[in-house]
């Protein structure tokens, strides 16, 4: 099966976009994650609200409030463009900005659930041994929740390579911009004659998605054997 130079655009791009979103979604996906599943504070139910929000609206409100918020002229955007030269709307980097956004509830969870399911007396023991609260997290806690988080990340990783609602109301469906394969399908669709190379588009994210739940299980199972996790 070839691609045509658009088809590997569309495809790498996709690789791109789903790969920066979750760079960036794990870092802020634990520390969410450790407050919601740790943390007793005012505003945790509002948080878990916003947090799990994207799962529940529809993909186009979310683009548009990525839009209102994060385009040129929105509060976020417009300082982000000023001060630092960095622009999201219509560029990829707002795709990736929205692949991340729709697939960080998937992470969170995940991660959140792994906190839970950690045994408690084991960092209480640590700490009993004179190890800060950090130094506890990041020796005892997180490698425990290595599983989650490997898992947590393919799931947003699967959910980025497949946004299409959120991505083209926030950064349109430019080709070799912000034409992912979800959108690049769409396209394919919508002409005469298209129809294979969407089937072919549509082979290559099955085959994707395919591969990276596969091997994050392998990963996941390695890596809970060697923590001693179940």
């Amino acid at each position: 099966m070839t691609l045509s130079p658009e088809e590997l655009t569309a495809m790498l791009l996709s690789l791109k976009v789903a790969a920066t979103a979750v760079a960036f979604s794990v870092p802020v996906g634990v520390a969410v994650a450790c407050l919601l599943s740790r943390g007793n504070f005012f505003g945790k139910a509002l948080l878990n609200g916003i947090v799990y929000l994207p799962l529940i609206l529809p993909p186009v409100v979310t683009g548009y409030l990525l839009l209102l918020t994060f385009g040129r002229k929105g509060a976020v955007g417009a300082f982000l463009d000023q001060w630092f030269g960095l622009v999201f709307s219509f560029r990829w980097t707002g795709a990736a900005l929205a692949a991340g956004v729709m697939g960080f509830p998937l992470l969170v969870r995940s991660i959140r659930l792994s906190l839970d399911n950690v045994d408690r007396r084991l960092e209480a023991a640590a700490s009993t041994l004179g190890a800060s609260r950090p130094w506890v997290f990041v020796t005892v806690t997180l490698p425990l929740i290595v599983p989650g988080i490997v898992a947590g990340a393919v799931l947003a990783f699967a959910k980025a390579m497949g946004e299409f609602g959120a991505t083209i109301t926030f950064v349109s469906n430019i080709p070799g911009e912000t034409q992912t394969l979800a959108s690049a399908i769409y396209t394919y669709t919508q002409v005469p004659g298209g129809e294979f190379a969407a089937m072919r588009l549509t082979l290559v994210s099955i085959v994707i998605s395919l591969t990276a739940v596969i091997a994050s299980e392998l990963l996941a199972r390695r890596l809970a054997a060697g923590t001693g996790a179940q």
